[in-house]
């Protein structure tokens, strides 16, 4: 199968960032949901990113929006909400391009967090974030240095809005050239479709009401956001 990867990239001055995906031994030891390898499962699949990519695009907290996401493809008990779990040790300084989209000078305390959003057993996200402390209120900055609270959730108050830097589909289900293959190729009955750790990588940067910018973020979803294929994928 070949990878491809599509990007719709928005141009802002100042940004500098590579983002590289990690997982923990606890995230690598949830293995994503078993599809078949079929052309009905793969346009499926397909259709549930781009909707997932959508959705994310419209809406200013990817906590919220995998809020609604995890109910709907039910990838957790009823009730259950995105929960973060904070990876410890992995500190990434802000590098000048960074403070530069901030808006900050060199002596400005930028913090970073590292965070996989998780619903229920399934890893949907990872994220890196800086974030400007001095910008957020003394209850905010308690709640994101002593709890695993979502930074979406935990700045909710402060009515911020995202300002997307790219949107980018690491992974299509199907195949450049699926349409024109030959027909001994199109079958893979009994065969279960190999879905990547990384699916969608986003970047962006949340702002508050006025424009002052007070975070960025990379954030990488993971192959779990699929759930389990539709009933019926499986037979076709």
């Amino acid at each position: 199968m070949t990878s491809i990867r599509r990007s719709l990239t928005l141009p802002v001055l100042g940004m500098g960032l590579t983002c590289t995906v990690s997982a923990g031994s606890r995230a690598a030891e949830i293995q994503p949901p078993a599809w078949p390898d079929t052309l009905l499962a793969r346009a499926g699949a397909l259709a549930l990113l781009q909707s997932l990519n959508a959705e994310l695009l419209s809406h200013d907290s990817a906590t919220l929006t995998l809020d609604g996401w995890c109910a709907r493809r039910r990838l957790a008990p009823t009730g259950s909400r995105v929960a973060a779990e904070r990876v410890a040790g992995q500190g990434k300084p802000a590098t000048p391009d960074l403070r530069a989209a901030l808006q900050v000078g060199a002596e400005e305390p930028i913090r970073y967090r590292h965070v996989r959003l998780r619903c229920g057993d399934h890893v949907l996200s990872e994220a890196d974030n800086w974030y400007v402390p001095s910008r957020l209120t003394p209850e905010m900055n308690a709640v994101l240095d002593t709890t695993d609270t979502a930074f979406g959730r935990a700045v909710q108050a402060l009515h911020f809005r995202r300002q997307t830097i790219s949107a980018t589909l690491l992974w299509s289900p199907l195949p450049d050239g699926w349409d024109v293959m030959p027909k001994e190729r199109k079958k893979t009955v009994g065969r279960k479709l190999a879905i990547p750790a990384a699916v969608i990588e986003h970047r962006a940067v949340l702002r508050l009401p006025d424009g002052t910018p007070f975070s960025q973020v990379v954030e990488t979803y993971r192959g779990d956001v699929l759930g389990a294929p539709p009933p019926g994928f499986a037979r076709r």
